[in-house]
This record gives structure tokens, C-alpha cells and sequence, in this order.
């Protein structure tokens, strides 16, 4: 289960001015799964309009229902084989997200796997927050417990040129548990839980078609 307080300390340092984001990259596909585009670039380096407007597309996953739009999952050991998606996402993170490489891998994958049949956009977002000391009252200690490292992915159609509507689908990768980092567990958003986006869940699961 997921605690909501751990979801909205991690949002309470998502604002423009002081962002615990550092960097946001991301494709945007025609409606057969095509890249039509990319970029990647330092959070900060946005004007603070664009930072408003993205942080809100990244707080839009991490705001949403705790455990009923946004669920924690247990990710199984055979699905952490070699040139798996964890390998991949983990390649994304130690590199603070500025290895195109291993992005363009994740959009052609994601392309290969979701055609819904309109354009979208897939964006990703790269942060590190360091993990404030709670006191044993609960109140905030100088010092820090640890550093959390983590990615949040939101998939959201296209409104107009380039201009994702509401995110439809995403994760927070690794989840971020009892306030600390958990490796074997992914938060995942869907905004519609009674559609989710198997064709995406299955893959990162490591099912297929014959299963």
C-alpha cells in the first residue's frame, strides 16, 4: 500500500522556484506510435512558466488517488533479466537522465507497444531529493537520511502541436516507501483505472501475447 504523506512530501519539493527535479526529457508520437520528436534539457534552464506547467503534468501522477489511480507493485525477479525495462529505467537514473541512447531505446519500445490511435506525448522527469531527519515527534531535523533518486513518467494525448493534455498513464520509479527508496516496487498511475493500459503493464511485467 502506498502512504499518501510519502507522496505529498516528495510534492512539497516540486515547486518552480525550489524543484527537486533536475531534468525532464520526452518523445512525442503520431497516433501509430511513430516519434515525431524529442528533448532533453535541465529543469532549470525552463522559463518558470514552462517549469509551472510541467511540474504540474509530473504532480498530476503523483497527486492522484493513492491506491486506487496510483497502486504499488511488486516487481517479480524474472522480470529483471538482462535488457529488461528495469535495466533499462535503472540505466536512465544512474545517468541522471542526460544519456540519449538510453532514452531513444524507452520511446521506441513504447512506440512499438502503444498505438491508441491519436498522437501523445511521453514525458519524463529525473530527480533527487535528499530525504529531510524526522525526529522521533515527527518534527524536522537539520540533516538528511538519505538521497532519493527517482524517475516519474506520465503518457498524455496531444491537445494541440506539441501540447500534452492530462496525463493518462505514468509511474514513480523506484517507489518511494516508508520514506525510503524501494527497488523492488514501482508506483503506477493510471487516471482511468478500469482501462488500464495493459499493452504498456504487460511489458513492463514481462508478460507477452502468449501468456
Amino acid at each position: 500500500m502506498i502512504n499518501r504523506e510519502d507522496m505529498l512530501e516528495l510534492t512539497r519539493r516540486m515547486t518552480p522556484a525550489r524543484s527537486s527535479i533536475g531534468r525532464i526529457a520526452g518523445a512525442y508520437f503520431d497516433e501509430e506510435g511513430y516519434v515525431d520528436g524529442t528533448f532533453n534539457t535541465n529543469f532549470l534552464k525552463l522559463s518558470a512558466a514552462d517549469r509551472t506547467k510541467n511540474l504540474a503534468m509530473a504532480k498530476a501522477v503523483l497527486f492522484s488517488e493513492t491506491n486506487e489511480q496510483m497502486k504499488d507493485y511488486l516487481i517479480p525477479e524474472e522480470a529483471k533479466k538482462p535488457g529488461s525495462l528495469w535495466q533499462l529505467l535503472d540505466g536512465i537514473k544512474e545517468s541522471e537522465m542526460k544519456n540519449d541512447g538510453f532514452l531513444d531505446v524507452l520511446y521506441e519500445v513504447i512506440g512499438e507497444r502503444f498505438q491508441p490511435g491519436y498522437p501523445y506525448s511521453c514525458f519524463l522527469f529525473y530527480g533527487c531529493y535528499d530525504v529531510p531527519v524526522k525526529g522521533a515527534d515527527k518534527e524536522w531535523m537539520e540533516g538528511s537520511e538519505e538521497v532519493y533518486k527517482y524517475l516519474i513518467l506520465a503518457v498524455s494525448p496531444l491537445k494541440g502541436d506539441y501540447e500534452p493534455g492530462e496525463p493518462e498513464f505514468g509511474f514513480l520509479y523506484p517507489a518511494f516507501r516508508d520514506r525510503t527508496t524501494n527497488r523492488h516496487y514501482i508506483n503506477i498511475f493510471e487516471r482511468l483505472p478500469g482501462r488500464p493500459h495493459r499493452e504498456l503493464t504487460d511489458w513492463m511485467f514481462g508478460k507477452t501475447d502468449e501468456k
